[in-house]
């Protein structure tokens, strides 16, 4: 079965916003784009509004479709679906991940990134450096 996630490209002028994974979770400290999965009913734009209203306290604008990977981890197969987005309200707070950071696609080859998200950051790279 195959679950499909969205996730965030949120810029901040020539930086982009990422998140550790908890510490307890699957794929713990690994960094990724903030998001998480469609529940049943949801549109990908509604399920990435709430994820980052319950995850970071911001209210998110959806915009574009950036890039979508699918990715079979050990414990699921997940078909990511990565948007460009915007904050419209409120700044970020660590309700539920380790940390998060703004970072320049210069800066990408320091952060280790969950699996799903290397060809997403190949990409970046070619795009953005």
């Amino acid at each position: 079965m195959t679950v499909d996630v969205v996730a965030a490209l949120i810029w901040r002028g020539d930086r982009f916003f990422i998140c550790q994974r908890p510490k307890d979770k699957a794929r713990a400290l690994l960094w990724e784009f903030p998001g998480g999965k469609v529940e049943a009913g949801e549109s990908h734009e509604e399920a990435l509004i709430r994820e980052c209203r319950e995850e970071l306290a911001v209210e998110l604008a959806v915009g574009e479709l950036y890039m979508t990977v699918t990715h079979p981890y050990p414990d699921l197969k997940v078909k990511l679906f990565l948007y460009h987005a915007a904050i419209l309200q409120g700044e970020p707070q660590m309700l539920e991940h380790a940390d998060f950071r703004w970072i320049t696609a210069h800066q990408l080859d320091d952060v280790d990134f969950c699996p799903a998200d290397e060809e997403i950051i190949r990409q970046l790279k070619a795009d953005y450096r």
